[in-house]
């Protein structure tokens, strides 16, 4: 019986990932380069970042720290002004609450995540939060999760990590945690073989966790 939910955030509680790659592609466009987007993608998902193929074309430190810079400021804007609302999440949140609990390991910076946050309904149904700054080494590697394991004293068998992601994914196996991935649009191409559940959205969790 599951006690426990380590949640991702991004593209599991509010729907960032596009806008991510839009603030990176928009940064780096004005440098001259053009983002390919599903290189990008599998670039994420082994953890090299989102300045994988500039790298590699060359591109000096120095302009990338410009490029970077930019990329923030334009995720911020983002975060400030589409719509990055998942339907359906905070009803569920609101559900599993009264029977799990629950906590966000994110890769998100916690500027962004406080921007995000601002004015939603999401962090009332969470123990706690664990950010980028929070540790050391990021996903596909264990230890955010295993840090999550660790702030709340459960064992891998009580818990089950939500991702949207294959280095989320990769993260909760290397970490030994089940995981279930709820689809999204970005991340659909993905490989997701190792997930112990694929659902269609976060709603979809009270039937894996018989929770009514």
């Amino acid at each position: 019986m599951k006690k426990y939910i380590l949640s991702d955030h991004d593209g599991v509680l509010v729907d960032t990932e596009f806008w991510y790659f839009k603030s990176a592609e928009r940064a780096l466009a004005e440098a001259g380069f053009t983002l390919d987007k599903d290189q990008y993608l599998q670039d994420m998902a082994r953890g090299s970042g989102s300045w994988a193929q500039a790298k590699a074309a060359g591109i000096e430190d120095r302009t990338l720290s410009r490029v970077r810079e930019a990329r923030n400021g334009y995720y911020q804007e983002y975060l400030r002004t589409e719509a990055i609302e998942i339907e359906g999440v905070v009803d569920t949140l609101a559900e599993l609450s009264a029977h799990i609990r629950m906590a966000i390991v994110t890769t998100a910076k916690r500027a962004d995540f406080d921007i995000i946050h601002e004015k939603r309904q999401i962090r009332q149904f969470m123990d706690f939060v664990i950010v980028r700054e929070d540790y050391q080494l990021a996903k596909p590697h264990p230890e955010p999760y295993l840090a999550g394991l660790k702030r709340f004293g459960a064992t891998r068998e009580e818990t089950l990590v939500v991702e949207d992601s294959a280095r989320g994914l990769t993260s909760a196996v290397a970490a030994g945690i089940d995981c279930a991935v709820v689809h999204n649009e970005f991340t659909k191409d993905n490989d997701f073989s190792q997930a112990s559940y694929r659902i269609d959205s976060l709603s979809e969790l009270k039937g894996i966790l018989r929770v009514s």
